[in-house]
């Protein structure tokens, strides 16, 4: 996971606010559409609708293909119907059914037929015949049980023909519907001005009558039917809420009710319809279809209610299908006016802010980590914000879906082209310059520290490793050069590995020296103790190579290692067109002083006081001397690891102990007990040997008075 710099945040926030504001923009309100009927489609997978359809407010009393095929109206026309469809109203009316509705328009009167009959036309014979019909309608609009329906247009208005209109007192509703530009039916419209005054949609209306009340306007400006503020996102609509996806209104056929009529059952007609709103219209294949938010699962023509008179039709069974016949789709809004139950949609403002919000936690995932983690991101949140907005959906509340999911995508893709422009141009050439030099993981601590090496140099505090061959010469004049360079590779790979698996950098190699430092260019708060744990394993490493390896069988190879730390100068340092990563300062040169010291010691390893006391109490130490390297007036006191603090013998407990009283001797002057002290390890130890001997002369020669127990090294 990389770092978040404020000019990544900066961008974040803009990248957000782009998409957020493209995705919610006029140009793409098909996707708030898109959002109702996926949540539609998704609700219905998942939770389903627990309703009984018997317990729904609205019926619908279908004029349907059974209708069309069952005597007397096969094979007539539908203007014939008229006194049928006026008897099966009465009967309804009396079955107690609050309103009823006409989702069907009859334009004309067969009354009206111009059509020659013999010497006259058919209209002027069969005058009268809508009289019974046009009484039922008088006598159910008096009685406020009914509302015959319309389409307002400026090009093909279409209504009932004036007797209708007449027998109705001019009691007809629009049944116009609110169609997005994406043709779908998501929105029904509340009201029509007409004659400059509103007046109120079908639905509205059937929805007042049933609850004995009046549409009004709140000082809000919304539109209150019976104390329920009506939710309207797109002004004087109502969304849509397909709970039951049609599947929750029960439709009768009108031809068993008209044969239930004729039967003279008012016993059904009284558990079909009391108390309900009635809606007459067609289901037929091929009329009036239309596509609405339950498009992408399908809805249905509403649910088969119990019969009456006629057997049951052997019509296929009911499948869902994108577009449902319109009936239903005014059901639905009459069914959720009178269960307040509309859907209530967040503003613009409120999706906006939304949809920003969303894009800015994929944009800020996108910028902390790598692409392919990002879009899991992405692909969680997602799932897990539709849960959500599934949820909030159940209970009729439509947070916006697509647009935060796209919005968020185009973040997404947006922040990563910007990390891979700009962001990561520094990353991506620290991994170019660093690649054969550091260890991938050292690499990565690099890039996610967000501490970039310098260019030209800056000042670390780091430790120095310096190691070196003993001997290598006079063992490299007797072998071939084949033989050298595997033997080299073997060693110098060996050697890297436990260098770079410890934070450090290998910064050059020289013949069979290794050049390294630690705590740069990846900052190590630890460098000196990975330093020498490094040094450690570095020795041991060789003596398995040397007891293992085809390579080393028979040289015997050993090395010598110095540590120090220090303030050091490290970066690109060079020429203008030749540079190397590397390091410079005293801390160096003392570390490549205390690798040559080991010799006179006889000891392997070698550190400074700084690194010893930077490596904290990891390590198990032995203070060799005080000693002035070459180059260099103040003296350094020079220490030994011997092993990880948990990991020291008893023989070396023994050795260093026994080190620490010769020392002490030798800095009192008391120089022939020293030589007792460090002539008991003298055989197993070389450093023990060589102060045992230097005890033994000072025993003999004791040095001047102004003597200082400091050891002045004359070569490297």
């Amino acid at each position: 996971m990389r770092r978040i710099g404020g000019r990544d945040i900066v961008a974040a926030i803009l990248i957000a606010l782009l998409t957020g504001a493209i995705f919610t923009s006029p140009p793409l309100q098909t996707l708030q559409g898109l959002s109702l009927d996926i949540l539609t489609a998704m609700r219905w997978k998942l939770v389903g609708d627990s309703r009984d359809p018997a317990t729904s407010p609205v019926v619908v009393v279908a004029i349907d293909g059974e209708t069309y095929d069952t005597p007397p109206f096969k094979g007539s026309p539908t203007q014939t119907w008229t006194r049928e469809i006026g008897r099966v109203l009465g009967s309804i009316t009396e079955g107690g059914a609050k309103v009823i509705g006409f989702d069907v328009i009859f334009p004309s009167s067969i009354e009206q037929s111009e059509i020659p009959f013999g010497d006259a036309a058919l209209g002027s014979r069969m005058k009268g015949f809508d009289r019974d019909y046009l009484i039922a309608l008088r006598k159910l609009s008096d009685g406020g049980k009914l509302v015959l329906g319309e389409i307002l247009s400026n090009d093909h208005p279409e209504g009932p023909y004036p007797a209708q209109r007449l027998a109705v007192r001019n009691n007809v509703r629009a049944l116009n519907v609110h169609t997005d530009p994406d043709d779908v039916i998501r929105r029904m419209p509340l009201s029509f001005s007409i004659e400059g005054k509103p007046v109120p949609a079908m639905a509205v209306e059937l929805a007042a009558r049933a609850n004995g009340a009046k549409p009004e306007i709140a000082p809000s400006g919304a539109t209150e039917l019976s104390g329920y503020a009506i939710p309207s996102a797109v002004s004087n609509t109502s969304t849509l809420n397909f709970r039951g996806m049609g599947r929750d209104v029960p439709t009768y056929s009108f031809a068993d009710l008209r044969a239930c009529t004729e039967k003279g059952d008012r016993d059904f007609f009284r558990r079909a319809f009391e108390g309900k709103v009635v809606l007459l219209g067609s289901i037929l294949n091929f009329d009036d279809r239309k596509l609405t938010s339950m498009r992408l699962s399908g809805g249905y023509d509403g649910t088969p209610g119990a019969r009456c008179a006629l057997p049951i039709s052997t019509a296929a069974a009911s499948k869902p299908r994108s577009a449902i016949a319109g009936v239903f789709v005014h059901a639905t809004a009459v069914r959720n006016l009178m269960e307040h139950d509309a859907v209530t949609e967040l503003g613009f403002p409120m999706r906006t802010i939304l949809t920003i919000a969303f894009a800015a936690i994929i944009a800020c995932a996108a910028c902390l980590l790598a692409p392919s983690g990002a879009l899991m991101a992405w692909f969680g949140l997602t799932l897990a914000y539709a849960a959500i907005a599934v949820s909030a959906f159940v209970h009729a509340l439509a947070l916006p879906l697509t647009e935060p999911a796209l919005a968020s995508l185009a973040a997404l893709a947006i922040m990563i082209g910007y990390r891979f422009v700009l962001a990561d141009r520094d990353e991506r050439f620290l991994r170019r310059s660093f690649a054969y030099y550091l260890a991938p993981e050292v690499i990565e601590t690099m890039v996610a520290s967000g501490k970039m090496p310098a260019l030209g140099g800056e000042m670390r505090n780091v430790t120095m490793f310096f190691s070196d061959l003993s001997g290598f010469s006079s063992i490299a004049e007797a072998m071939t050069p084949v033989e050298l360079v595997t033997l080299m590779n073997e060693y110098l790979s060996a050697m890297t590995d436990i260098i770079q698996s410890h934070g450090g950098y290998v910064d050059k190699y020289i013949g069979d020296s290794i050049v390294a430092m630690f705590g740069a260019p990846a900052d190590d708060p630890a460098h000196a103790r990975n330093a020498v744990r490094a040094a450690l394993k570095c020795h041991e490493k060789l003596a398995e190579l040397n007891a293992g390896n085809p390579a080393f069988a028979g040289h015997g190879l050993s090395h010598r290692i110095g540590l120090n730390s220090g303030e050091a100068v490290v970066g690109n340092i060079g020429s203008r067109r030749r540079f190397n990563y590397t390091v410079m300062s005293d801390t160096v040169n003392v570390a490549s002083r205390l690798e040559g010291a080991n010799k006179y010691y006889g000891t392997a390893i070698m550190a400074s006081e700084t690194t010893m006391t930077q490596s904290g109490d990891a390590f198990a130490w032995r203070e060799l001397d005080a000693i002035r390297v070459l180059g260099r007036g103040e003296a350094i006191k020079v220490f030994e690891p011997r092993a990880e603090k948990s990991a020291e013998s008893a023989e070396q407990a023994k050795v260093t102990a026994v080190y620490a009283e010769g020392l002490a001797r030798w800095r009192a002057r008391d120089f022939a007990k020293a030589a007792d002290a460090f002539g008991q390890m003298a055989k197993a130890d070389p450093a023990s040997a060589l102060f045992a001997r230097r005890a033994a002369a000072f025993t003999a020669n004791p040095p001047p008075p102004d003597w200082t127990p400091v050891n002045a090294l004359e070569g490297k």
